[in-house]
């Protein structure tokens, strides 16, 4: 909410502020009433739109892992009630509520004077012939006037033309429109801005058309100012004493060539993209894999590279298949008994030939399936989770162990500034006797997180052990666990 707000607001006063500097003062009315209401759509979009720019950023190359997100799961929440947050709610409800019910009080006392006073059809729209002393006003097709004045034909063709406007390019549309913004974002100051904006540029319009057609500016100027004391109708009409300023009536006698208001659109152009930029785009890192070395193999592609699709089978004394692993999934025991990639098969004789076969072993790439011998005397294979008749559970279910990370995972002060949203990835081994061990952080979100996650699951108790041929084993185990400190 506070993003839409930001960027909202950021974009409705660049755009409010180039309309005053660069366009109210131009006599380019029906472009600046199409640029007002195209502003305040456009602010309202702007915080939905994202426009995603990838990076790369290099990081060390990770071995390819089988790490399912859906084996286990926990989110760790921060224990803190926002109650500022449900009392701010609150007030929005109740400030809304209430704008809300005086707007629809309105409209219900507008339209009760249309269905309770005499109505005559004029041209395109209806005069409401009212008791009180009023000002012509108009609300959608309707001119309000007062019944004395129109029966002794004291109101001015000039005044009649000039809410005639109002009634054709339907004005009362666009308050409609800001007022709805106004009551829901009441908030935000800059539509009372906007409103006075429209309202004003609406008789800008209306002005000259009736200037075009009378062809009278001072006349019409001084029946402007010899109303402009009367008292103002209501908010959701179009008035015609609507400030009877100095700003409209050196609109009348202004004009604006065709190449000074064409250049003022075209500056248009570059802002509106630059708001877009500005507001919308997001740089997205993505990381480039770069070949990390390990000393137990070639030094040319490292033991990750070569084996990065192979898949690691251990088989039981009885030839049975008891778990299939990638390479960063194997324990360390396990990695000792990986046969080295085989060494070249003839000694290179030349410079050219020893360059040919640096290329050959950097693009070579190990075998689908590797079986690994496991010394299986007192039957300490780790076996795979889906390889296992009965899988190991923590006592209580995993509703317990949700329960157990909650209460003792501790949010370090500094990830808790942070806006952190994402998960750590553990493997460990749970023993015959449910103990864990043999952990491993295969990614963490940094600020602390992988090293609390292994501290709590130490402090785990035993879990009943996983069983095959109802005899229990040693299963390696993963736990993705989702942190969320905002």
């Amino acid at each position: 909410m506070m993003d839409f707000i930001i960027k909202s607001t950021l974009s409705l006063t660049v755009l409010l502020a180039v309309y005053h500097i660069l366009l109210e003062k131009e006599k380019i009315h029906q472009f600046n009433r199409f640029y007002l209401l195209f502003s305040l759509v456009f602010s309202l979009s702007i915080p939905f739109i994202t426009i995603e720019v990838i990076t790369e950023s290099i990081s060390p190359l990770m071995g390819k892992g089988t790490i399912k997100p859906g084996e286990a799961a926990m989110t760790i929440i921060e224990d803190s009630r926002d109650y500022w947050l449900v009392a701010l709610w609150a007030l929005y409800a109740i400030v809304t509520s209430v704008l809300i019910i005086r707007f629809a009080k309105n409209i219900r006392k507008l339209t009760s004077r249309i269905k309770s006073n005499p109505a005559i059809d004029y041209k395109n729209s209806k005069l409401v012939l009212l008791k009180e002393k009023i000002l012509p006003h108009t609300f959608l097709n309707t001119i309000f006037i007062n019944d004395t004045d129109y029966h002794n034909r004291k109101i001015e063709a000039e005044l009649y033309t000039h809410e005639l406007i109002h009634v054709t390019q339907k004005h009362t549309l666009d308050i409609l429109f800001i007022e709805i913004l106004k009551m829901l974002l009441w908030f935000n100051p800059v539509f009372i801005f906007y409103k006075k904006a429209i309202q004003l540029n609406h008789e800008f319009l209306a002005d000259e058309k009736v200037v075009k057609s009378y062809n009278n500016v001072p006349f019409y100027q001084n029946l402007l100012l010899s109303v402009s004391n009367a008292n103002s109708s209501y908010y959701l009409a179009s008035n015609l004493n609507y400030s009877i300023t100095k700003k409209r009536l050196i609109m009348m006698t202004k004009t604006t060539s065709t190449t000074r208001s064409m250049l003022k659109k075209l500056v248009l152009a570059p802002l509106f993209t630059g708001l877009v930029f500005l507001v919308c785009v997001k740089t997205v890192a993505q990381e480039k894999k770069t070949e990390t070395q390990i000393n137990s193999t070639t030094s040319v592609t490292g033991m990750e590279k070569y084996f990065e699709n192979t898949t690691f089978r251990t088989k039981d004394k009885n030839g049975n298949i008891i778990s299939e692993k990638s390479l960063s999934q194997l324990t360390s025991e396990e990695k000792k008994n990986i046969p080295p990639p085989p060494p070249p098969a003839t000694a290179p004789k030349s410079k050219q030939e020893k360059s040919a076969q640096l290329i050959d072993i950097k693009n070579a790439a190990g075998p689908k399936y590797v079986e690994l011998i496991v010394n299986n005397k007192n039957n300490d294979a780790v076996y795979n989770i889906a390889g296992i008749d009965t899988r190991p559970q923590f006592p209580g279910g995993m509703s317990e162990f949700y329960k157990f990370v909650g209460e003792n995972f501790k949010i370090s002060e500094e990830a808790s500034k942070m806006k952190l949203n994402g998960k750590v990835y553990l493997i460990f081994t749970i023993e015959k006797d449910g103990s864990l061990s043999e952990f491993k952080i295969l990614r963490d979100m940094g600020y602390g997180t992988g090293e609390e996650a292994l501290r709590v699951l130490k402090l785990s108790p035993n879990w009943i052990p996983a069983r095959v041929n109802d005899k229990p084993v040693r299963v390696q185990y993963s736990l993705p666990i989702s942190i969320q400190t905002d």
